[in-house]
């Protein structure tokens, strides 16, 4: 009888144990997915401000002239919006992270090949960064004194902000292939909603078009709205539903 006992304590005790188990898995997950959406909602302000407010603001590629003059006069707003995107790719890293582990339950492999693809985005974007880092430094470092190498001066910030841009919209490519695979997994998540998977999934193909399309087309720029527009409404529907999917199952501790 006292086996018995012992026999049948141990079971429970391996139950609790179990049971203790998941409840901090499941506070875990409620965890990173406060830490994804809030690292979303940050991503999201910091990239806007800093392409469509400081870069595409001040570098104006039909007239080089206005855009050494911004850059001159704005050298301040220009280096906040590097910090910008800066604390944008640091948050970007975390998510591989965090986007790992909320969706490794649906399938462990295709969600490690998502977050890899989406840490090489940011190693090229983070290469990228360094072509405005040095516009930076050939504005602060202009002076009177060079007004005879102006047009020089001019050409480089050119030449660097069509580099930028060129190694970017390669990085986008990784990016592109993530938010497929991160579409997947939405859509087959039991968490998520299929809704948002297939945004992303959209998403996931505007970016590879536009890319695609910078690489192919010599006359990409004709194109380039009409292409922006493929790729900013799904990923900014995808993501931003995504991003308060996240929070809202996160505040409200749907993981458990």
């Amino acid at each position: 009888m006292i086996f018995i006992y012992y026999f049948f304590c141990g079971i429970e005790i391996g139950f609790n144990d179990q049971k203790k188990t998941r409840v901090f898995k499941m506070k875990s997950l409620n965890k990173l997915a406060v830490i994804s959406g809030i690292s979303y909602l940050i991503i999201f302000f910091t990239g806007f401000f800093s392409n469509f407010y400081v870069v595409e603001g001040l570098i104006i590629k039909s007239d080089p002239t206005q855009t050494f003059n911004n850059l001159i006069n704005n050298q301040f707003l220009f280096r906040l919006g590097i910090l910008s995107f800066v604390i944008m790719v640091l948050l970007d890293l975390l998510l591989v992270w965090t986007l790992y582990y909320l969706l490794e339950s649906t399938n462990k492999s295709i969600s490690l090949l998502a977050s890899l693809f989406r840490l090489v985005n940011a190693a090229v974007f983070g290469i990228a960064l360094h072509y405005l880092i040095n516009i930076a430094n050939i504005a602060n470092s202009f002076t009177t004194s060079d007004i005879a190498n102006r047009e020089q001066v001019v050409s480089s910030i050119m030449v660097y902000t069509e580099s930028f841009n060129a190694v970017w919209l390669v990085g986008l490519i990784f990016f592109g292939i993530h938010l497929l695979l991160l579409g997947y997994l939405v859509y087959k998540s039991e968490i998520f909603n299929k809704i948002i998977g297939s945004l992303l999934i959209v998403a996931g193909i505007g970016y590879l078009i536009d890319s695609s399309a910078y690489i192919l087309l010599r006359n990409y720029n004709e194109y380039k709205e009409l292409l922006s527009l493929i790729v900013i409404i799904p990923g900014v529907v995808g993501e931003l539903s995504l991003t308060i999917l996240l929070l809202v199952k996160g505040l409200r501790k749907r993981f458990e």
